[in-house]
């Protein structure tokens, strides 16, 4: 495998680029990592998983956003990370520990095709609804139909920790352009310490929800699996379903089962886009 190869892999339309540290020629700067993100000057992604050393877990992995900073965990990311993993060499066992900011989590490729991962399940850990936990500025213990006051709309909240933070709101109809209007200031209000994942959620019967996504430090995502992960969870943790359930979003659907002690498995498809070496022009810019 040659020095600043990448490989660039979706799980329902949630895309990421993939690239072993070892093996690159410059440093995953901030500066770097919006160029690299950015769709017109470099590659294009949702963000970069960048694989590293551990000593908690068969494999390390560092989540970068296309701001350039960094998530604690990433279910699609975890996966697609896995799907790498397995894919090229890194190792030939099905089930495996990759250590990330948000914990140590195990992957398992449970379906292939061509000698290549396809369906992957991913362990997301325990949901955490403490509020100082998640972590989220609110009176209640647990950040469960909290109110939220932005400068035109107010909205109840529920706020779950999966690794990383979110907030889910509850809707009767799901719009698009509202999470587009409201997705970044709920994102940053100074209720969320560390800025939170949005997603509005729509009960569609007792073993199906539509959710639609505002990524921490992305912005609109088609899909997302720690979003996927704290809806379910706050589903269940309100009794509005069933504790195995699909979460439909607009870039596919993903299984979630949430155990009674708020353990949390995922499974869902990725995809390989591309794989390919970083132009000398472009290793210039990155360089410096």
């Amino acid at each position: 495998m040659n020095n600043n190869f990448f490989v660039k892999s979706h799980g329902l339309g949630n895309d990421y680029i993939v690239m072993d540290s070892h093996k690159v020629d410059f440093e995953f700067t901030e500066k770097n990592i919006q160029l690299i993100c950015d769709v017109h000057y470099g590659i294009g992604s949702d963000g970069i998983l960048v694989l590293v050393d551990s000593d908690k877990a068969d494999f390390g992995l560092r989540i970068l956003n296309p701001d350039g900073s960094e998530a604690e965990k990433s279910g699609n990311g975890l996966r697609i990370f896995a799907k790498f993993l397995f894919d090229y060499g890194y190792t030939t066992n099905t089930s495996f520990s990759i250590d990330t900011l948000g914990g140590v989590v195990q992957a398992a490729v449970i379906q292939q095709e061509n000698a290549k991962a396809r369906t992957i399940k991913v362990d997301m850990g325990a949901a955490i609804f403490e509020s100082e936990k998640v972590p989220v500025k609110s009176e209640l213990p647990e950040c469960l139909d909290d109110l939220l006051e932005l400068d035109e709309v107010s909205y109840k909240i529920n706020c779950v920790s999966v690794g990383n933070p979110h907030c889910v709101v509850l809707k009767d109809e799901l719009v698009v352009d509202e999470i587009m209007q409201y997705g970044s200031q709920i994102e940053n209000h100074p209720k969320f310490p560390n800025r939170i994942n949005v997603q509005f959620a729509k009960v569609i019967s007792p073993d199906l929800v539509e959710i639609l996504i505002w990524e921490r430090g992305a912005g609109w995502t088609l899909a997302s699996g720690s979003s996927s992960s704290a809806v379910a969870a706050i589903m269940v943790k309100k009794g509005l379903t069933n504790r195995k359930l699909t979460l439909r979003m607009p870039g596919g659907e993903l299984k979630l089962e949430v155990d009674p002690d708020w353990q949390i498995r995922m499974t869902g498809e990725v995809r390989e886009i591309c794989s390919g070496v970083l132009s000398d022009e472009l290793l210039s810019e990155l360089i410096g």
